[in-house]
C-alpha cells in the first residue's frame, strides 16, 4: 500500500530527527584506545584447539534475542566448549541437529535464587539479556538490564563461573541523564565489583540485523546506519561482526582483568577472525 505523500513526509522527519539525534549522541563519545592483548598476534586456530582441550563450558543468558541466537550458532561452529547451556525464562526448539547436544534450564528471574544450580559449574558466562523501555516501561527495563543481569552474574560467580562476557552499550555510563545509558554503565559497575578472573564489556554502537522482534526506531536507524556504514562505521557494527569478537575474545588473553571493547575495537576483532 502506498502512504499519502503527508504520511511519508512525516515519516521521513521522524527519520531524520531520530538519525540526526543518534549520531549527535554517538559521536560524542568517541571511542578508547582499543584493548591490548598479548596473544593478538597468535593464530586464533592454534589459540581455540588449546581452549578446546580443556573441555570447558559455558552458558548464554538472553539466547531467544538476536545476538544471544547468532552468539550460540557461533559458539557451536567454533567448537570451544565441550558443553553450552542455556539459561532462560523459557525452553526453545531447535530442529537442526547441532542443537541436540545443548543443555537448557529454563528460570524465573523473579526467583533467581532458587535456581541457583542452573549456574553452577560453568567456565565462561556470556550474558546477552536486556529489552527496552518501550517494551517494558521504566521499571521494567531497569528490573531486566540491571536486576536480573546482576542477580545472574552474582550466581554465575558463587558457581565458579571465571569469564563474564557482558554485552553492554555505547555509551554506557552510570552517570548518564539517560536512563538507558545509566542502567548499563551501572549494571557494568556492579558485576565489576564482584572479582570474575576475567569481565568483558562489549559497547556495540548501533547493531546491524534485522529482529524478528518489530522496533521502528532501531529499524530506521539500522537502514540508516547500514547504508552509509562507511561513513559512521564507527557508530554500528553488523551483529555477526560482534559475535564473532565475542567468541574469538574468549581465547585471548587480555592485559587487564576488566576490559572495555568499543565499537571500534570490537570490529577490528570480529572483522579480523571473520574468515576463521
Amino acid at each position: 500500500m502506498k502512504l499519502p505523500s503527508t504520511a511519508l513526509g512525516k515519516a521521513t522527519g521522524i527519520l531524520t530527527v531520530v538519525v540526526v539525534v543518534i549520531a549527535a549522541v554517538l559521536i560524542y563519545f568517541e571511542d578508547e584506545d582499543p584493548v591490548q592483548y598479548s596473544s593478538m598476534t597468535e593464530d586464533i586456530r592454534s589459540l581455540e584447539e588449546n581452549f578446546r582441550q580443556h573441555n570447558r563450558s559455558c552458558f548464554i543468558l538472553g539466547a531467544s534475542g538476536e545476538t544471544g541466537r547468532l552468539l550460540l550458532q557461533e559458539l557451536l561452529q567454533r567448537n570451544i566448549f565441550s558443553r553450552i547451556t542455556l539459561i532462560g525464562r523459557r525452553q526453545l526448539t531447535f530442529e537442526d541437529k547441532a542443537y541436540e547436544n545443548l543443555v537448557q534450564e529454563v528460570v524465573d528471574f523473579e526467583k533467581l535464587d532458587d535456581y541457583a544450580a542452573a549456574f553452577e559449574g560453568h567456565d565462561v558466562g556470556y550474558c546477552c539479556l536486556g529489552t527496552t523501555r518501550a517494551k517494558a516501561g521504566a521499571e521494567g527495563f531497569v528490573r531486566v538490564d540491571h536486576d536480573y543481569v546482576l542477580k545472574s552474574a552474582e550466581l554465575a560467580k558463587v558457581g565458579g563461573c571465571k569469564q563474564f562476557h557482558l554485552e553492554s552499550s555505547r555509551g554506557a555510563d552510570k552517570n548518564s541523564n539517560f536512563l538507558y545509558l545509566k542502567v548499563k554503565g551501572q549494571v557494568e559497575a556492579d558485576i565489576e565489583a564482584l572479582g570474575f578472573d576475567r569481565f568483558t564489556i562489549y559497547r556495540p554502537g548501533v547493531l546491524l540485523v534485522d529482529r524478528q522482534e518489530s522496533r521502528p526506531s532501531e529499524w530506521l536507524a539500522r537502514k540508516f546506519f547500514g547504508a552509509f556504514s562507511p561513513v559512521f562505521s564507527s557508530m554500528s557494527i553488523p551483529v555477526q561482526v560482534l559475535v564473532k569478537a565475542m567468541v574469538s575474545n574468549t581465547v585471548l588473553q587480555p592485559e587487564q582483568k576488566t576490559e572495555i571493547l568499543e565499537n571500534k575495537a570490537i570490529a577490528s576483532l570480529g572483522e579480523k577472525n571473520a574468515a576463521k
